[in-house]
């Protein structure tokens, strides 16, 4: 079925300059028509005034602006900021590149590719200065404590989106499948009712949508979801969002129902994968969360922390159950429920440790 969304007037509608750019006061003396901005490479004489020259003239190969705003969101997902800091603004007011022959090449770059976004991904995480370590000298804190002249690897907080989906991958839950409607994860009771006033009730859904990519989460502008921080309001678009630190974060990270539930299924695999002691389990789901292998300082803290809860749970069973009832996946039956728990909270521990939530 064909539906009109939109279409153009036969005649053009007078549009003037509004007066201090007020919607209802407009100059009549000024009478404006459709264009580009003079600074930029203008429209073939022929073209048409309307959307359609309007999208062919931004992705033009004469307009050098849009490959450049591009590539820079591109480098500030990978980097932490842009080449041009100011990302959502290019113009007077924005910041200079700090390497502005380095936009250009990927700029022309990008074109070149045919708007080809994998290749220029898979271009800056191979590149040699992605690859850089993040460890700085004291040398290199004196000269650019900013890393602005990428020096060494950045350092910084994955996204809430991103420490989620991680989450939910080391621990089995994540279900990969692409494309269909939004979903509604585990979120406190009542969220929605207070800011409604009762007129709107959030009903979380059941099965695999509760461990689909944060991506496809359900969002009211009027309440984000609860687990995720740092974002933007969705009131206007922002493509730089903030970083902030405040005890909210860990207590998302370390009590919500899907952070303690991946826990529980991390501490299952690594009782099913990890080997039959504790030693080896503990530096398997070390090395599944971190991507490396613990030192003997970390098994020694991770072993003892393991002694401590193992002790806590035998001794109280209803925590254990408090614990295991946590979250709509099911536990495993085979498995002793209090090593489960116990092996859990350490899990908890290291999902929560500054380099598994970081960007090294």
């Amino acid at each position: 079925v064909r539906t009109m969304v939109m279409r153009d007037r036969k005649d053009a509608r007078e549009t003037f300059v509004l007066n201090r750019g007020v919607w209802d006061q407009p100059d009549k003396e000024q009478p404006i028509q459709p264009g580009t901005p003079t600074c930029l490479p203008g429209q073939p004489k022929d073209a048409p005034q309307n959307r359609g020259a309007l999208a062919n003239w931004v992705v033009s190969k004469e307009n050098p602006l849009t490959p450049r705003v591009v590539v820079n969101r591109y480098w500030q997902r990978f980097f932490g900021t842009g080449l041009v800091t100011t990302t959502e603004d290019f113009g007077s007011q924005g910041e200079r590149p700090t390497h502005p022959r380095l936009l250009d090449w990927l700029a022309a770059e990008f074109l070149e590719s045919g708007w080809n976004v994998k290749h220029m991904l898979k271009l800056i995480v191979m590149s040699a200065t992605y690859q850089q370590s993040s460890k700085a000298t004291p040398a290199m804190l004196e000269v650019d404590a900013s890393n602005q002249w990428l020096a060494r690897g950045t350092r910084f907080r994955l996204t809430s989106q991103a420490i989620r989906d991680q989450a939910l991958m080391v621990s089995g839950l994540l279900v990969n499948k692409l494309g269909g409607p939004p979903v509604k994860p585990y979120q406190p009771l009542g969220i929605w009712s207070d800011l409604s006033l009762g007129k709107i009730k959030y009903v979380q859904d059941h099965g695999e949508s509760l461990y689909r990519r944060t991506l496809y989460t359900f969002w009211r502008r009027a309440s984000s979801p609860t687990m995720l921080f740092d974002v933007a309001s969705r009131q206007v678009c922002k493509v730089r969002t903030s970083r902030t630190n405040t005890p909210l974060h860990a207590l998302v990270l370390m009590n919500d129902n899907t952070y303690v539930e991946a826990a529980r299924k991390l501490a299952e695999r690594v009782m099913l994968e990890g080997g039959a002691s504790d030693e080896e389990r503990l530096a398997y789901g070390f090395r599944l969360a971190t991507c490396r292998h613990a030192t003997d300082a970390e098994r020694a803290v991770l072993l003892d922390v393991l002694t401590k809860v193992r002790a806590d749970y035998m001794s109280d069973n209803e925590k254990v159950k408090a614990l295991l009832a946590r979250g709509e996946s099911p536990v495993n039956e085979k498995l002793d429920r209090t090593e489960v728990a116990a092996c859990a909270a350490v899990m908890n521990m290291i999902l929560n440790l500054d380099e598994v939530i970081t960007k090294e």
